[in-house]
Parts: structure tokens; sequence; C-alpha cells
């Protein structure tokens, strides 16, 4: 049976790739181009370690400027007070299609060289989850209106319609651009949100069971 890792030690992965990343954003924000070293160094790592999640500098920094670039939940609705996760789904993804669609040289570069490693080698993530903290955002003033399981289901489908994979179909599989990608994807965001909104309706409309209690029994005369 395979070495199941420990919830606390992947979360400890993440945020230690998290940490180069923001890291390495923060040295090129100085205007110069960072050493492996020196992004190890300023992110409290050995440099053995900086190794074992980028390969080289140049994967590190491509990724590091994409980090940059892409949308955060909190800043994105910090002072927006709609509670539609519709609309405020389809406004995530807008602000996701951008930004992916605006880096589209630099994504290529970060998937061709995360897409030869396999994750189960060292347990060490490939890529940084960036699209599941803006999905959560955006759905966050609505969470109450889905059932654990349907919510759990929306976040994982909304997934393959956030970021890079899906530009990578609308341009090379496809042949669409981007604005009739966007489109397509806001449309099916909203399917989505919809069909989960109907299921977890039908599911919290549901009675609870009682557990079933010991039957009493009748006077014995």
């Amino acid at each position: 049976m395979a070495d199941v890792k420990p919830p606390e030690r992947k979360n400890q992965r993440i945020r230690t790739r998290k940490d180069l990343l923001t890291a390495a954003g923060r040295l090129m924000k100085e205007g110069r181009k960072p050493s492996l070293d020196e992004v190890a160094e300023a992110a409290l790592v050995s440099r053995a370690t900086a190794y074992r999640y980028f390969p080289n500098i140049e994967a590190l920094l491509i990724e590091a400027a994409l980090d940059i670039v892409v949308p955060d939940g909190s800043e994105l609705f910090v002072n927006d007070p709609s509670t539609d996760p519709l609309e405020r789904i389809d406004r995530a993804e807008a602000a996701m299609h951008r930004a992916t669609f605006e880096n589209e040289a630099a994504i290529r570069l970060m998937l061709a060289s995360s897409v030869g490693r396999d994750v189960r080698e060292d347990g060490v993530p490939v890529r940084q989850n960036r699209r599941t903290p803006l999905i959560q955002a955006a759905l966050a003033p609505a969470r109450a209106r889905f059932d654990d399981e349907s919510y759990a289901r929306l976040c994982a489908a909304l997934a393959l319609i956030f970021g890079s994979e899906a530009m990578v179909v609308f341009r090379d599989v496809l042949g669409l651009d981007g604005s009739t990608a966007r489109k397509i994807k806001s449309w099916a965001v909203r399917a989505l949100v919809r069909a989960a909104l109907e299921e977890s309706r039908s599911r919290l409309r549901r009675p609870e069971r009682k557990p079933a209690g010991r039957k009493r029994l009748g006077k014995i005369t």
C-alpha cells in the first residue's frame, strides 16, 4: 500500500512553494533578475529545497511573474457587496481569463516546465493552486445555499474552466479567439452554478431522517 502523506506535510509543501514564488516576485519588483540562491535565502529555505520545487531559476521566475498578475479573490471583491453567485463567479472568471490570455506566452512556458514532472514522485506540488481560492472567494457570500457535496463538486468543475488548460483547449484544439472563448466560459460557469444551486435546493429541502429508536412494548395485562 502506498505511503499516504499527512495533510500537514502536504500543506507545508504548498506553503513553501508559495513562499518561493512570493520571494521571487518581491525581488523581481526591485528591477533585477535574482538567482535561485537569492530567492531561497529570501524565502528562508535552503538552495536544495528550492531545487526540489523548481528545476531552474527560469522556471521559478516565469511562474513568479504570473503569480503577480493572477487575480486575488480578496482584492477582486474587496468593496463588492454583491451576493449573487452567478454574477460573482462570472466576474472572477473574467478576471482569470484576462490574466491568462494576456500572458499566454509565459503560461505556455510554465506548462512546458511542469508537465514532465510527476507529483507522486516526492509529494512536492507541481503547480500552485491559484484558481480554487478565487472560486471560493466568489462563492463565499452564497456558501450557505450549497450543500457540502454540491459545493465541492462545483468548485472542482469550475476549476476545469478557470485557468491555463481551458486557454490551451480554446486556442489549440478549437481554434477560437479570446473573445469567443470568454463568452463560452461565461455561459459554462453560470450553468454550473445554476445546476449546483438546484441540486442543493432539492437536498436541503429533504427532511432529515431521524434515527430509528427502540419500539416501546405495550402493557402486558
